[in-house]
């Protein structure tokens, strides 16, 4: 991308998150992830109503009965962003791919960061760690992130959230929130996801695009995957190829909402075709 183009593609960026994040998200923000960033401070028996994530399950064991850690809150938050880069970002059919609206959801997140005086750094992932950007502060080092997902070009196609996730759970010693901002369309990666959420405040942003989650009939197409190269000819005016189809995409969407679930994380999703302010409201207000 030639340098004109990516500084008025980061210019208006800007200018449109930036403005969401002072007049949206700036109250929701602070409320719900605020209070997150917590230091250790000791533990107590359990009570009717606390979280079961703070449960310590080394000292319940030890004395056979529930006992749960208490955190105090820390002036200042960090937040780490895990973005998928890998090829499959690059597909939409609607008013963009999906890796724009990656691109915009982090910038969001960046400037509600930064307009709460939080540090924030990014983690591009594919298959493995493709770049570190450690958390900092400022408007600079947001635009600098900007202008990393617009242009930046990953070494590998594939997806894998393994490597991302562990890496955050040894980069960063400090408790922070993390999103991770993908289409999850990944092989297993729930271990690597629970060690994570048992550090670090977890939060998932599923970003997907309408085609995917079901098969139209136009009769025989070529399908080539972004991420392998690999092409295969689907006859989608047969009714089995699509019900079949539909009953994964149901069944991927299930599993991940439950995998979320056991691991104690977050999540929302986010079409490429729909406004994506509606559904972090809704996630800002669940927390």
């Amino acid at each position: 991308m030639e340098t004109a183009d990516l500084i008025k593609k980061v210019r208006k960026i800007e200018i449109k998150t930036k403005g969401l994040t002072r007049h949206i998200f700036a109250g929701e923000y602070h409320s719900a992830f605020k209070g997150r960033g917590m230091a250790f401070s000791e533990v107590r028996e359990y009570q009717y109503g606390d979280d079961i994530r703070n449960i310590d399950w080394n000292v319940t064991a030890r004395f056979n009965h529930p006992y749960i850690k208490i955190y105090e809150e820390e002036r200042e938050l960090t937040v780490m962003l895990l973005i998928d880069v890998s090829g499959s970002g690059i597909f939409g059919t609607k008013t963009g791919f999906k890796r724009d609206v990656m691109t915009e959801v982090a910038a969001v997140l960046s400037f509600s960061a930064i307009s709460n005086n939080d540090k924030i750094g990014v983690i591009f992932f594919s298959d493995k760690v493709e770049r570190f950007i450690p958390p900092q502060k400022g408007r600079k080092h947001i635009l600098r992130i900007i202008r990393e997902l617009l242009d930046f070009q990953a070494k590998s196609r594939l997806t894998n959230l393994d490597d991302p996730l562990r890496y955050l759970t040894n980069a960063i010693k400090k408790r922070c929130t993390a999103f991770i901002i993908s289409d999850f369309i990944a092989p297993g990666f729930e271990e690597a996801l629970r060690i994570a959420s048992n550090k670090h405040d977890i939060v998932a942003v599923k970003v997907y695009d309408t085609l995917e989650t079901s098969l139209p009939d136009i009769g025989l197409i070529n399908f080539v995957d972004s991420e392998t190269g690999m092409e295969k000819w689907v006859d989608t005016s047969s009714k089995t190829i699509r019900e079949t189809y539909d009953k994964w995409w149901h069944e991927h969407s299930l599993e991940l909402k439950n995998l979320f679930r056991r691991c104690g994380v977050d999540s929302t999703s986010i079409c490429t075709g729909e406004d994506y302010v509606k559904p972090l409201i809704k996630l800002f207000e669940s927390r």
